[in-house]
């Protein structure tokens, strides 16, 4: 694990609703610069904060661990959800003008009928 002080230099949005983030640090030391070049095209953890880090914040990113146990390039279930629920809304928007309304609608309904299969 390395530890940068850094500038965000840009943020954007991109299609897939995923965030691009540029970072751009000072000159790093070789050894710094080697594990970062490394690191490239692998899922990471990052901690952001508007100061340096303290011990107990980098001592939680080196005990983290990834909510998605998948390649990074796969969906997760609840990405495929949405997906599909976008293509279902996009050939019958069922009287719902924006994509949100109805995503909230479809998976309300989900939840009530998974609900009602709990047994008391």
């Amino acid at each position: 694990m390395i530890t940068l002080n850094a500038q965000i230099d840009g943020v954007a949005s991109r299609k897939d609703k995923t965030v691009k983030l540029t970072i751009v640090t000072q000159e790093l030391p070789p050894k710094d610069a080697g594990e970062l070049f490394g690191m490239q095209n692998e899922l990471v953890s990052v901690g952001l904060a508007r100061n340096q880090l303290t011990e107990d914040e980098i001592e939680l990113l080196r005990e983290s661990k990834f909510g998605v146990d998948s390649i990074p390039s796969q969906k997760s279930q609840s990405q495929r959800i949405r997906n599909t629920l976008y293509i279902l809304w996009r050939q019958n928007q069922e009287g719902f003008e924006e994509f949100t309304s109805y995503y909230n609608n479809k998976t309300n309904q989900i939840l009530e009928h998974l609900k009602n299969q709990i047994q008391d």
